[in-house]
């Protein structure tokens, strides 16, 4: 048997082959992080609207909105919107945080709520509700909807 019927890769066809790889995987992770980023930040609105969806429907039952003008955790054993929550919300990217809201002129006509995320958001997912590249937190106000925010 002599050397030249051996088969098999030689040590830079494997050196190519890993190099395309590496260089393929350079590519994609940044891609699948920023979808990531992406759909935690699309998840973080969804739950604001959620936890505002709860605030109107205690304000048609009970004619007012909750009286709480300092920032309350949302959970579902809130006296005043655990019952219209199925479970807490959770945050996508701060899982251990609580989405809080607080309300301004409670029982008056003019009654407004703020709900607030807990997480902090990659800047460039929040370009598209107003965020600047200082901008980490999301936002929901009544009237106004979602505002990117530096800090909380």
């Amino acid at each position: 048997m002599s050397r030249t019927d051996e088969r098999g890769f030689t040590l830079i066809e494997m050196m190519i082959v890993v190099a395309i790889i590496a260089i393929l995987v350079a590519i994609l992770v940044p891609n699948f992080m920023r979808a990531r980023a992406q759909a935690q930040t699309a998840a973080c609105e969804a739950n604001l609207k959620e936890i505002a969806t709860a605030l109107e429907e205690y304000q048609t039952d009970h004619e007012a909105y909750p009286n709480v003008t300092s920032a309350t955790n949302v959970t579902s054993t809130d006296p005043n919107l655990g019952q219209y929550l199925r479970q807490t919300p959770l945050d996508p990217v701060d899982p251990t945080g609580f989405y809080q809201y607080q309300v301004a002129n409670y029982n008056t006509g003019t009654a407004s709520y703020t709900i607030i995320c807990p997480g902090q958001h990659d800047p460039a997912t929040l370009t598209a509700i107003g965020g600047g590249t200082s901008a980490t937190h999301i936002q929901y106000a009544s009237g106004t909807g979602f505002t990117a925010v530096a800090s909380q």
